[in-house]
């Protein structure tokens, strides 16, 4: 590793919105609770689609943080990702101004991008004509918006980029923010992850891959990490935002923080484009980078917030992982799959499991694996099956796995001065 003075980051403010809860508190006492965010979808007539069920955002309104105006040129990934980058600056108590504006960057992974406004213009493209495209077409579609966008409502005029790597793409976001505030690029980050792919063409494609649940009749119980009965993943959608900021800057201004952020491992299988590769090799040195990042054994990590997919690759896999990663610490490590409850948010899952992560620490709970009733025999580690859990957590890490083979984890402990 190059030679350069390593900056202490904090976690200062937290930001959510998701198919359990479209704010911060909402979000986490539904982890807490093992609330169920999966339901019929609503948002397009599904009844030709193999899987018909999603994990949507409910009661959302963009104009409780844009006008309409710029709201109605906004994609609906983007929207999330200003409402809960505009949330999550709220609750740092943090103001960008004139004084801090260069120091303060963003970086918003997203796996998809503006998918909903692509297919709605091609429509139109198809039946009215070229034309009659809108001119807003590419900058509400480009993925690179919802950081762009961010900056704009927010100020922050730092460091500005978007992750694009697929279901790894927020804890990328999250990992690269630490980096430029770790090592002085930047005071302070609005970090996360964002998508809003509950539409046609995103179900279709992933049910033609075979990678989703059919368990239509009963969404409830539809996604089920590390049960035997799993029959594969729910699409999601929202966004996970964390500010993060150099300790001393954030000290300095009498920020309440969550945690500390000490970690970032991100590795690529280099195998197969959907496929996780045997054995989980990749995904557990991303687990050992974050490790040995942030100086950690593996005797001494509490919790993890696990990809966890409901997938039968994904979980036996990822088991493998983290047994590699961790030996004989993993059996006493607390693990659960997020996901259960609000299904895989894709490109924006590592934001709002992240978020869940840090609130793991702050609050000394871990929220659980719903639906986990029979065990699969090759998922034997302890999952927090259907209740949350009161745990001192100190060290937590999360992972987060991509299609194209990325692998990230990221390592967060408790704050101590």
């Amino acid at each position: 590793m190059a030679n350069f003075e390593r900056k202490r980051v904090v976690v200062t403010g937290l930001g959510a919105i998701t198919p359990i809860g479209n704010t911060l508190s909402e979000y986490w006492e539904g982890l807490l609770a093992g609330k169920n965010g999966i339901g019929p979808i609503t948002f397009f007539d599904a009844s030709r689609h193999d899987c018909r069920i999603a994990g949507e955002v409910k009661g959302y309104d963009p104009h409780d943080y844009l006008e309409r105006k710029e709201a109605k040129r906004m994609d609906r990934f983007a929207q999330f990702a200003v409402s809960a980058s505009k949330q999550a600056i709220a609750d740092a108590s943090f103001e960008i101004n004139d004084l801090n504006a260069e120091q303060v960057g963003a970086i918003i992974g997203t796996g998809i991008g503006g998918l909903k406004v692509l297919e709605d213009q091609q429509e139109i493209y198809l039946n009215r004509g070229p034309d009659r495209c809108s001119p807003f077409m590419i900058p509400m579609m480009i993925a690179n918006m919802a950081a762009g966008l961010t900056a704009i409502h927010t100020g922050a005029k730092g460091p500005n980029s978007c992750t694009v790597t697929a279901c790894a793409a927020g804890s990328n976001a999250i990992g690269d923010a630490f980096r430029m505030v770790q090592r002085g690029y930047a005071q302070a980050m609005i970090c996360g992850g964002t998508e809003a792919a509950v539409t046609p063409l995103c179900v279709a494609g992933f049910a033609a891959a075979k990678a989703l649940s059919k368990r239509n009749d009963d969404p409830a119980h539809a996604c089920r990490p590390f049960d035997r009965d799993r029959d594969g993943f729910i699409v999601g959608e929202g966004a996970g935002i964390l500010i993060i900021e150099e300790l001393e800057y954030a000290l300095s201004r009498g920020a309440k923080i969550y945690a500390e952020i000490v970690g970032y491992g991100s590795t690529c299988d280099a195998y197969h484009m959907t496929s996780p590769v045997p054995g989980g090799e990749g995904a557990a040195r991303a687990m050992s980078l974050a490790l040995k990042d942030a100086e950690i054994t593996p005797e001494m990590v509490s919790y993890i917030n696990a990809h966890g997919t409901s997938t039968l690759p994904n979980d036996s896999t990822e088991t493998k992982a983290i047994k590699k990663a961790l030996g004989e610490s993993a059996y006493q490590v607390a693990i659960s799959s997020t996901k259960s409850m609000t299904g895989h948010l894709l490109g924006g899952s590592g934001g709002i499991e992240a978020v869940a992560t840090v609130m793991a620490i702050n609050n000394d709970k871990v929220p659980p694996t719903i639906n986990l009733e029979n065990p699969d025999d090759e998922c034997d580690l302890d999952y927090i099956p259907n209740h949350s859990r009161d745990l001192k957590v100190d060290v937590a890490l999360s992972n987060s796995f991509g299609f194209g083979g990325h692998n990230v984890t990221l390592a967060f402990k408790k704050f101590v001065q």
